[in-house]
């Protein structure tokens, strides 16, 4: 038995089309349910948090969904190039904006007043690692998901006739998911310890 190729002819657009209408429906039923005030809490800087968590929950799914792909790159099962792309897409722009989100919740963190003084003098080495690691680790993402939608995009169906091309995708979607998780896992711990 042999292995599937790739299929260049998938209707792209229809899966352009369910994803926003999933998106559409998942938004309209949080904006029905969601109690506003309990999701935000009372700090001036809650409406930039919870931009950020959305922006990094979703990412966590779509990288998530990139590492999975990138295994099936690597076992060479994953050929529906219309979903690569896709996927690769969605990743790279959430990423973006989950990095762009997080600078702008980074500003209130470097004020005179906010978290940042307080590390750098009680706990320079949470500063060190939370905060600046994390930084620098999560922008990382961007260029890595933007390169693998690139490729995908660029090389679609060629890709399962050059190994090198696709094993170098999916070493990429599995850089996004490392460097993610592991800014995702120390963002969410310094929320913990003292939040802006």
């Amino acid at each position: 038995m042999t292995d599937p190729l790739p299929s260049e002819h998938a209707p792209t657009w229809l899966l352009w089309v369910a994803m926003g209408l999933l998106g559409l429906a998942g938004l309209t039923v949080f904006l029905l349910t969601a109690p506003g005030h309990e999701l935000l809490g009372p700090s001036q800087y809650a409406m930039r948090g919870a931009v950020h968590g959305t922006a990094a929950g979703l990412f966590m799914v779509t990288s998530t969904i990139g590492l999975f792909q990138a295994c099936r790159i690597l076992a060479g099962k994953a050929w529906n190039v219309a979903e690569l792309q896709l996927g690769s897409v969605v990743n790279a722009t959430t990423a973006f904006l989950t990095v762009l989100s997080g600078n702008w919740i980074y500003i209130p963190y470097r004020a005179a007043d906010g978290p940042r003084n307080y590390f750098v003098q009680h706990a320079p080495e949470v500063h060190k690692v939370f905060f600046e690691f994390k930084e620098f680790a999560a922008l990382f993402t961007v260029p890595l998901a933007v390169v693998a939608a690139y490729l995908l995009i660029r090389y679609g169906g060629a890709m399962h006739q050059r190994k090198g091309l696709s094993t170098v995708v999916a070493v990429l979607l599995t850089l996004v998911f490392f460097y993610f998780i592991a800014a995702f896992g120390l963002g969410a711990a310094v929320t913990k310890l003292r939040s802006v």
